[in-house]
């Protein structure tokens, strides 16, 4: 891992921007992070549409949970931003637009070309990440993953002992396939469902919810679209990491 810059905030919020191989990456800690014992940390995960993109929202976001004594990281995807072009993925991208540009169905092969080699490539660019942020001066566990391509969060959460709880946005398209994998999911869970998500199958995330394995769990589903995600769920995730990983 090595850090290309840094700025600090008048919260006392210092973001360092980093890469790992030819992984971008920021990393926020909370102004106290170095002057007191370590503090947990929440990966973020976001859509693939680039850290360029998503900067803005992710950055409320780390800030946010800074002010509660949380360390936020987040890495761009495999075939987002400036990272190299993924011909698959973005044939898939192109066939995922043209059935909704269609109104047509959007098929599991669609799905599974999309989904699934992107959460195998970047789960483990996930553990990686976190395997040096965890090595830091002034960063400890326990791990927290919010947010992103819900499948995403699935793998990490079976297959990444170090994330103890999750907070999963239902906003992505989600193959048939995780379903398997979500059974195997036992980590307190806080799910965020946009009832009107245009871009979402409202009754595939109900079965989604339905099949996660954790016997605690909870469903937030709010009234309007995928970016109509009201700002109290913002104070809601942050109480449920507070409880979990303070």
């Amino acid at each position: 891992m090595r850090f290309t810059s840094e700025r600090r905030f008048d919260d006392g919020v210092l973001e360092r921007e980093f890469t790992l191989g030819e992984i971008p990456g920021i990393l926020w800690t909370p102004g106290s992070a170095s002057a007191s014992a370590p503090v947990p940390l929440i990966l973020l995960g976001h859509p693939p549409l680039g850290l360029r993109t998503m900067y803005p929202r992710l950055m409320d976001r780390a800030r946010h949970s800074a002010a509660e004594g949380f360390a936020t990281a987040t890495i761009e995807l495999p075939g987002s931003g400036d990272r190299p072009r993924r011909p698959a993925l973005e044939q898939a991208r192109a066939d995922l637009r043209r059935a909704l540009e269609a109104g047509e169905p959007v098929g599991d092969e669609i799905v599974d070309a999309l989904v699934l080699p992107l959460v195998d490539e970047a789960v483990p660019e996930w553990r990686a990440a976190l395997d040096l942020l965890l090595s830091l001066p002034g960063i400890g566990g326990p791990v927290g993953y919010s947010g992103g391509l819900i499948s995403v969060g699935v793998r990490l959460a079976v297959v990444e002992p170090r994330i103890v709880a999750a907070a999963l946005f239902a906003g992505s398209f989600v193959p048939r396939v995780m379903f398997e994998e979500a059974r195997r999911v036992t980590v307190p869970l806080h799910v965020l469902l946009q009832w009107d998500d245009e871009g979402n199958d409202r009754q595939t995330a109900l079965d989604l919810f339905d099949a996660f394995g954790s016997r605690e769990k909870s469903l937030h589903a709010n009234m309007g679209g995928h970016t109509g995600v009201p700002r109290f769920e913002g104070d809601a995730v942050v109480r449920f990491f507070t409880r979990h990983l303070m």
